[in-house]
């Protein structure tokens, strides 16, 4: 009898060779320090020439799931490719664990806070309370980007990561040609920074962040087990909250709901 369709479809169907290799490469990229690799390295990663690789980037950057980095022939991972696991729900965590878990905690809190994960030298916010805070002046958070290196959310995701990742964000940055790369090239500011913070135990900024240099922020890391998962900030207009209400309270608070997000979110990324 003739084959029913669906009965043996590896017999009926050949594989798709250039998106096999293009997988490949997202899967290589993707295991890299902060997402970050050049072609040669992708193309012995994933055993291919190095103009195959090249072509397949190129296509993946005309569908938006990588970018060109500043130095030529170098890629990096886009927001695009986190969007591929929305329907999986692969960071479940953000919806199921961070977003109820913060908005019980604008009552503690008062003032806004923002989640955020790293992506290319900047953080991006997945969630936020300021729809939620009373005291919000801002709108529409989720997807900002906001700079590692004058920012408090950056600052604590910094510090916290370990030197591989910590070393990849700070090299994209590097290269570029504007005040963020010409911080990231200020080795002595870097290393004091990361060691202020960590001595500290959060992160500060205190205007600035010139884009929102009116406010002010604490941050600290959001760690599932081992894993650092992302970083955590409050926002105040600047001389809005005590040096004392800072230390007894809102940082506690903020460490609180960290902590809360981080073994929450164990069980759905592990």
């Amino acid at each position: 009898m003739p084959s029913t369709a669906g009965d043996d479809d590896e017999g009926i169907y050949k594989e798709v060779r250039g998106l096999s290799r293009g997988l490949a490469v997202l899967k290589a990229l993707n295991r890299l320090p902060g997402g970050i690799g050049s072609t040669s390295e992708l193309a012995r990663l994933c055993a291919l020439d190095r103009t195959t690789t090249k072509r397949l980037l190129e296509t993946l950057r005309a569908q938006g799931f990588v970018r060109q980095g500043e130095k030529e022939g170098q890629y990096y991972l886009t927001f695009e490719v986190r969007r591929l696991s929305e329907g999986f729900e692969d960071e479940a965590w953000v919806a199921r664990i961070a977003s109820p878990a913060m908005q019980a905690a604008v009552r503690e809190l008062v003032w806004p806070c923002d989640l955020g994960t790293a992506e290319a030298g900047f953080m991006v916010v997945r969630e936020s309370t300021h729809r939620w805070s009373a005291l919000s002046q801002h709108r529409a958070m989720i997807g900002e980007k906001m700079p590692l290196l004058e920012t408090a959310i950056g600052r604590a995701y910094l510090a916290a990561a370990d030197e591989a990742e910590r070393e990849a964000l700070l090299e994209l940055l590097r290269r570029r040609g504007d005040r963020l790369g010409e911080l990231a090239r200020d080795g002595a500011f870097v290393q004091r920074l990361i060691a202020q913070t960590l001595e500290r135990g959060y992160a500060i900024n205190e205007g600035e962040w010139l884009q929102q240099a009116d406010f002010a922020a604490v941050a600290v890391p959001v760690h599932a087990g081992q894993r650092l998962l992302a970083a955590l900030n409050l926002v105040f207009p600047k001389a809005a909250v005590s040096e004392r209400d800072l230390q007894e309270r809102f940082v506690p608070a903020l460490r609180r709901l960290g902590d809360a997000i981080g073994r929450g979110s164990r069980a759905w990324i592990e």
